[in-house]
This record gives structure tokens, sequence and C-alpha cells, in this order.
């Protein structure tokens, strides 16, 4: 668990430093890629998605929102239901930080090696959907 926590904060750092410049950091970076990729997406569902706790969930969520890259809706049909979805603002930031995401993406590799970037990435599909 160490050496996974070690690696963790050396990777991150890389993509932090490399989406400094757009005001965001890189797990926030990551949620808004899941809501593009799966939105209009609960609360629940992407917190299934991504392996995060409820409240991790929601402080994470909370400056996405106040900076109206997200928005939380309630859905038409049922008021309770309030679905994430990426604003316009939040589809432009994905796209003006998606050079500096490849760019860290690239010195991570160079950082963990070919082989094991390769086997970092390959880890996830093989992780329970919730571990007890």
């Amino acid at each position: 668990m160490t050496r996974a926590r070690q690696i963790s904060r050396v990777v991150t750092s890389v993509y932090d430093d490399a989406l400094r410049p757009f005001g965001i950091v890189a797990p926030q970076f990551s949620l808004l890629v899941f809501i593009a990729e799966f939105g209009p997406i609960s609360r629940s569902d992407l917190g299934r998605r991504n392996h995060h706790e409820r409240s991790t969930l929601s402080r994470s969520l909370q400056p996405l929102i106040a900076q109206g890259w997200v928005t939380d809706n309630a859905h038409a049909s049922n008021g309770r239901r309030r679905p994430l979805s990426l604003t316009r603002e939040g589809q432009a930031l994905l796209k003006s930080a998606a050079s500096a995401w490849s760019a860290a993406q690239s010195h991570a590799a160079r950082l963990l090696g070919e082989a094991g970037a390769h086997q970092l990435m390959n880890i996830p599909r093989d992780l329970p959907s919730r571990v007890m």
C-alpha cells in the first residue's frame, strides 16, 4: 500500500503541475472526463464508476459546480434525482486542457517506463466495483 500511495503522489503531481494553468487539479479533471463520457450521470453512479466514497465525491464536485463547469440540475420527471452534466464551460475546459493532459500522460509514462505504465493502465479492469 505504501508503494502504491508513493506512485500515486508522484504521478498525480505530474498531472497537477500540467493542469495548474487551467485552475484545476488531476482528480477534478478526471471527474470532468467521467461526466463527459457517461453524463448525464447520477452522483451514485459516478462514485461507483470512479471508486469514490460519497463524501469525497461531494467535496471534489463542489468546486467544479461552483466554477460553472458542472451542473446538477434536477431531472424533469423526478425532482429528487440531480444528474451531473458538463456545462459549455466545462466542455471548453476539457478541450483547452487536453494537450496539457496528453503532455502529462507522456511525462508519467516516461517516469514509470513503458512496461510499468502499461501494467498500471490495465489494473483497473480487474478491480471489483466495490471493495468491502
